[in-house]
């Protein structure tokens, strides 16, 4: 694991034990929307600056979003695949590092990645106890957790989640 990689874990760890999104920003690694309305869109800017004309907008909770390189302020150059612009860095916060795992799972179980954080929430698909490269997303609610894996993102109870 690389220096990048620890610190981003370190970071994540301590967010996910406050119960918080990190607000921490990491060039070169992926970056989530946060801090935004459902209702309202983050948007990507021309310029270092509230006033630079929009380049894009975001949804809440919209991901791959990559920071280019090292922020100015309070202002981080970014791409989402399709456009280049700024963002506010209170928007935006880091995707773990593929480092979790399922947990004290029983054999013959497995665990649900659920639409929503509940238990009634329709279940996405089924991780076996043994999976690992488990990804957080910088998103949770009471004891659930927003998580990648395998091309699904959806919901887990995280007492069943351990880093590698």
């Amino acid at each position: 694991m690389n220096k990048r990689s620890v610190f981003a874990f370190v970071v994540l760890l301590v967010a996910g034990v406050a119960g918080i999104a990190a607000a921490d920003v990491v060039p070169g690694e992926e970056h989530c929307v946060v801090n935004v309305r459902t209702d309202d869109r983050l948007n990507m800017r021309d310029g270092p600056s509230a006033s630079a004309p929009i380049a894009a907008r975001k949804r809440y909770g919209e991901c791959g979003i990559r920071v280019n390189d090292e922020c100015r302020g309070s202002w981080c150059p970014v791409e989402d695949g399709h456009s280049l612009g700024w963002v506010h860095r209170r928007y935006i916060a880091m995707v773990s590092p593929s480092m979790y795992c399922v947990t004290g799972v029983a054999a013959g179980d497995v665990l649900n990645v659920r639409a929503w954080p509940s238990s009634q929430s329709r279940v996405l698909t089924k991780l076996s106890r043994h999976q690992c490269d488990i990804a957080f997303l910088p998103y949770s609610k009471g004891s659930w957790q927003k998580v990648r894996v395998d091309g699904w993102e959806g919901w887990v109870n995280r007492q069943y989640l351990s880093g590698q």
